[in-house]
């Protein structure tokens, strides 16, 4: 009586489970849901600062000339948020009565809310003296949020 396996039937079986595996990480994408989870929490992140500016509007009558990321900004927000990417930072720019919040996408025209098909935003092209440049993020800024009265 024969036991076991030939080696034929064991090469097809590992062939067939290469197969399947490739083809379900193919489907899954890990690095394309990677950079939508940071995505994600890059948008999260403006919105809250974009919640804790709009309070300091309301306390001052102007917004803040800068943010310090990383720190916190009580009674505002706990912590200013960082980047979830270390190469990448999120770029303020204020006039006082304005201000605008960038950040890179990493997913670029993939994302539906990325400024002008994944390119920068069009903030930048405004001629606002010492408005930073378009790749401030560490990348091409390609999605932003500002004071109801401006546009990214």
């Amino acid at each position: 009586m024969r036991r076991g396996f030939t080696l034929i039937e064991l090469l097809v079986v590992v062939g067939i489970l290469g197969i399947l595996a490739a083809t379900l990480l193919v489907t899954i994408n890990p690095l394309a849901q990677i950079q939508k989870s940071n995505d994600a929490q890059r948008k999260g992140d403006l919105e809250s600062v974009q919640r804790a500016l709009e309070l300091y509007y309301n306390d001052n009558g102007s917004y803040p000339a800068t943010l310090n990321w990383g720190n916190a900004w009580t009674p505002y927000i706990n912590k200013l948020p960082k980047d979830p990417v270390s190469t990448y930072s999120f770029v303020y720019f204020s006039t006082g009565q304005a201000y605008y919040l960038y950040a890179h996408l990493q997913r670029g025209s993939s994302d539906t809310q990325s400024c002008n098909s994944g390119n920068a935003c069009s903030g930048f092209s405004s001629g606002i003296s010492g408005f930073p440049n378009s790749s401030a993020c560490g990348a091409v800024c390609n999605y932003g949020v500002t004071s109801p009265n401006v546009s990214p």
